[in-house]
């Protein structure tokens, strides 16, 4: 008895529940309705199916929660009807003769019938509302099958939530009497009605009742449903004894269940994310190529936690977040997570498939990357970074994004928290966890920047983005020109020698030319191309006019010599000491070479 007034009670406390909202505009339709006529009936039907589909999902699995989804799609349709006859009945009028009748019938003007039926399709539409007590009750009809107490439990449950909707009804009726005496606006009333209920309707059709809803639902009354849950635990242990937890984590169901909210799962161990929804996974069909994989569709992934990297190859930024993602890749791979990098180009040459193959070897990269050369993945993102990080869950959903380095170990944190989300329960969550936070010791290239020494930002050698220019002559534009240039201030550049200024880069003519930049950080970077015909450009770095000894980068030796061989972002500089402000200069002892921006750490 204890156990049916718990259940009782729980019911009773969806009325403060956000993610009731989504069927109370087809509750408050009944306002003003006789008692037994119109409020009873459509009660009724409510709970009834209520009990009903959750009966099912109890006893029938997987074919359960088809029937239900098969039943929201009708009762969503019927909604749809009900709603446009409420906001315009010389509308409906259109609309064929059985059509208006099924809509008058809904709209409470056939009595009883239209009542009953308006409750049994809003019951259905309302079953994902529940929370932990409706767990622990649908657990134990899985554990130990289905019973009449079953269902008079689930009953009981929604005759609580009636109840108190009975209450609101009334108080609702009798504010909508009282605005049509004064105010006589009883039309608009029954438009702003029906308005609510298509609003409902499309809530209901994409999914947010049972996403941003019930997530908020379970935060604001699953504290008290569990107190209670706890308050009478020895009764409830009889529905949910201690052989419960390998018994439901053996069971196929539970993903399933939560894409309709009936959660077949011991109440104590459900884990769900308290993360908000950003939005749905795009579709990756746009991908011009795929490496290290076939290509990846949505329903492949789907029941995968999803982490998407947006990264182009010659990006330090991109570059640094590296470790980070090969290290999350292999460690929480057979727990479910893919990571798959989006590679968008910046520049011209990081669109040929070789060199972008070649990047994924040096780097070290064995996860998918699908090579976006038009755009299209990027813009399905609205993404406007590199790097930028947007995480899915199992279901499909974005739950997390960051945009630029840093932040990883949130960015962990969010992974383990969805991967336990994904499993049901706490305990998936501690797997996920074991360890810790990875930290990866990223080198050269890819070590972190010393992000409090830098004072120079990136900078573009091409005449499209370029600025800072100190060189005097600014003619030179798509065709040979002798440039000089002569002592700099801090983050001023400029070019000497012959050099061609294109869009994106600019080309030496002449060997001897050379690049010039005043900065202020620990790590100077410089994008670098060999000539046309793929001959390697040989060049030699000084800093404040000497050998940059142990301030050597990785592409240079303490003699500041180096060789440009492929189109890529060299290190050409690394301050072992202490960082101060220097003058960087690189001559080529060869003609071809193209450079196209810098960038520092």
């Amino acid at each position: 008895m204890i156990l049916f007034l718990v259940s009782f009670l729980a019911g009773a406390l969806t009325i403060v529940s956000p993610c009731i909202l989504p069927v109370a505009p087809f509750v408050f339709s009944q306002a003003g309705q006789p008692l037994f006529r119109g409020v009873l009936p459509m009660l009724f039907g409510m709970v009834a199916s209520f009990a009903g589909v959750a009966t099912l999902s109890a006893v029938g699995g997987g074919w359960a929660v088809e029937a239900n989804g098969a039943g929201r799609g009708i009762a969503i349709a019927l909604m749809a009807l009900f709603g446009w006859t409420l906001l315009s009945p010389r509308a409906a009028a259109v609309l064929s003769r059985p059509l208006v009748a099924a809509g008058e019938r809904l709209s409470g003007r056939a009595g009883v019938a239209g009542s009953l039926l308006l409750g049994v399709a809003t019951g259905l539409l309302w079953t994902p509302c529940a929370g932990p007590i409706l767990g622990l009750v649908l657990t134990g009809a899985a554990l130990h099958g289905a019973s009449l107490q079953t269902t008079l439990l689930l009953a009981a449950y929604a005759a609580g939530a009636a109840t108190s909707l009975t209450l609101a009804l009334f108080a609702g009726g009798r504010l909508l009497a009282a605005m049509k005496r004064s105010l006589g606006i009883g039309e608009r009333l029954r438009q702003g009605l029906g308005i609510a209920v298509l609003a409902g309707v499309g809530v209901i059709a994409l999914g947010l009742d049972t996403g941003l809803l019930a997530r908020l639902s379970y935060a604001g009354t699953s504290g008290v449903e569990q107190s209670l849950i706890d308050r009478f635990a020895p009764i409830a242990s009889s529905a949910a004894p201690s052989a419960a937890p390998s018994a439901v984590a053996g069971a196929s169901l539970a993903p399933e269940a939560s894409g309709t909210g009936l959660v077949l799962a011991d109440a104590r161990r459900v884990y769900r994310s308290s993360l908000p929804v950003e939005g749905v996974l795009p579709s990756l069909d746009g991908a011009t190529d795929w490496l290290n994989s076939k290509p990846l569709t949505k329903e492949q992934l789907h029941g995968k936690v999803v982490l998407i990297d947006f990264w182009t190859y010659s990006c330090i930024n991109c570059i640094r977040t590296l470790p980070y993602l090969r290290a999350w890749a292999e460690k929480y791979r057979d727990q479910g997570l893919v990571v798959i990098g989006v590679h968008a180009p910046e520049f011209a040459f990081e669109k040929r498939i070789g060199n972008v193959q070649k990047a994924l070897r040096d780097f070290a990269i064995t996860y998918p990357v699908a090579v976006d050369n038009d755009f299209r993945i990027w813009r399905a993102f609205g993404n406007s970074y590199w790097p930028a990080f947007y995480i899915a869950d199992a279901t499909g959903r974005i739950r997390h994004h960051q945009f630029g380095e840093g932040e990883y170990g949130q960015t962990e944190r969010v992974l383990q928290d969805l991967l336990a989300e994904a499993a049901g329960g706490q305990t998936a969550g501690e797997q996920a966890g074991e360890g810790g936070l990875v930290g990866p010791a990223g080198q050269g290239v890819e070590a972190p920047a010393a992000l409090d020494e830098i004072r120079s930002g990136e900078t573009y050698v091409g005449y499209r983005q370029a600025a800072n220019f100190a060189s005097p002559e600014r003619d030179g534009i798509d065709r040979p020109q002798d440039y000089t240039v002569g002592a700099l201030r801090l983050n001023r550049w400029g070019l000497s020698g012959n050099w061609t200024v294109g869009d994106e880069q600019a080309r030496l003519n002449r060997a001897g030319g050379a690049i010039v930049y005043r900065f202020r950080a620990r790590d100077l970077h410089l994008i670098l191309g060999p000539a046309q015909d793929g001959r390697p450009v040989r060049f030699q770095v000084t800093i404040d006019g000497m050998a940059p000894g142990s301030d050597h980068g990785t592409d240079t030796d303490a003699e500041g010599c180096g060789t440009v061989s492929e189109t890529r972002l060299h290190q050409l500089v690394r301050q072992a000491g202490a960082v101060r402000e220097r003058t960087f200069e690189v001559r080529f002892l060869d003609p071809g070479v193209d450079a196209y921006a810098f960038t520092f750490g």
